[in-house]
């Protein structure tokens, strides 16, 4: 099956539902695809209070806010877990974006907006157990915990948000960091200090996830500057927030990322493929916060809208 518009945005994040509205509020037949729920990682994040105009908002409620928004000037949401990208290299005047179940979208314009995942421990006891207490959403799994100790391995933004929701549903979070400082910014920081029932353990790195077959019951820490310094940790979930991996494997071939996988793009969000834009988290960026994407969704739409017009 094929199908035809003048741009294909791939991912329904703030960016790309960003990059949805300000296309199609210009009269680009926009379509937008997405292989999960919109809304991308803002849909697991429990508080916003970074974002202008909302001082404290839920995030899955601010990802609803703005996918009803990015359809209201007729931008078309499908599914769509994309696989490949053929470029334009016949002077057709069309990309083409092709997904797992064989369809094909033509657009004179691409903008992807993919976003990140998260990487893994790759420790011993961590695939097997995840959904048995190894969990990447402390939104979606924290409540199953309730009362319970929990560990959240990381020390940026993300980490210390997650640690601060879970400490209202457990008993305990401890916080695993491998050096003596964070990364995170001094605001979330002090709040974490700040809370009681979470602590902080220090120049530590996870050995291993221990479970007795059915259900983590611990983790296996060793020092970060010594390590014959081991120690078992009693926990009932760990929670890994140890950074994110751009998704951008199926357009990596076309020389447009760098040697991480994040796209590079210049002030317009254009790569160096006329016509191929990204947006968001997937690019290389300084800052990957909601508000920085939908200012990059915004200014590709805007391209997009020059690009069209003048080709």
């Amino acid at each position: 099956m094929e199908r035809i518009s003048d741009v294909v945005i791939i991912g329904a994040g703030p960016a790309g539902m960003t990059a949805a509205i300000y296309a199609s509020r210009a009269g680009l037949k926009t379509i937008m695809l997405e292989a999960g729920a919109p809304g991308g990682k803002l849909t697991k994040t429990n508080e916003i209070s970074n974002y202008p105009g909302y001082s404290s908002a839920n995030g899955f409620e601010l990802a609803t806010d703005m996918f009803q928004h990015s359809t209201t000037f007729g931008a078309q949401y499908l599914y769509g877990n994309v696989v490949d990208i053929e470029i334009d290299k016949t002077n057709s005047g069309f990309h083409s974006v092709i997904t797992d179940d064989d369809t094909v979208y033509k657009a004179r314009s691409v903008i992807i907006a993919t976003g990140t995942k998260e990487q893994l421990l790759q420790v011993p006891g961590e695939m097997e157990n995840i959904g048995r207490g190894v969990s990447y959403c402390a939104v979606c799994d924290g409540a199953f915990f309730k009362g319970k100790k929990v560990a959240v391995i990381g020390g940026g933004n993300s980490a210390l948000e997650e640690a601060l929701y879970l400490s209202t549903i457990v008993e305990k979070v401890y916080v695993v960091i491998r050096r003596d400082v964070f990364r995170a910014d001094s605001i979330i920081v002090e709040r974490v200090e700040n809370t009681p029932n979470i602590e902080v353990i220090r120049e530590r790195k996870v050995e291993e996830i221990v479970s007795d077959g059915k259900s983590v019951t611990g983790i296996k820490l060793y020092d970060s500057h010594d390590e014959s310094k081991k120690e078992l940790l009693e926990v009932s979930a760990v929670f890994p927030y140890i950074g994110a991996t751009p998704i951008s494997s199926w357009i990596a071939d076309e020389g447009v990322t760098d040697v991480e996988g994040y796209i590079e793009v210049n002030e317009h969000m254009e790569t160096k493929i006329p016509g191929l834009l990204a947006a968001g988290d997937v690019t290389k960026k300084s800052l990957r916060q909601v508000v920085t994407a939908t200012n990059d969704g915004a200014i590709a739409a805007q391209s997009c809208v020059r690009y069209i017009k003048c080709v």
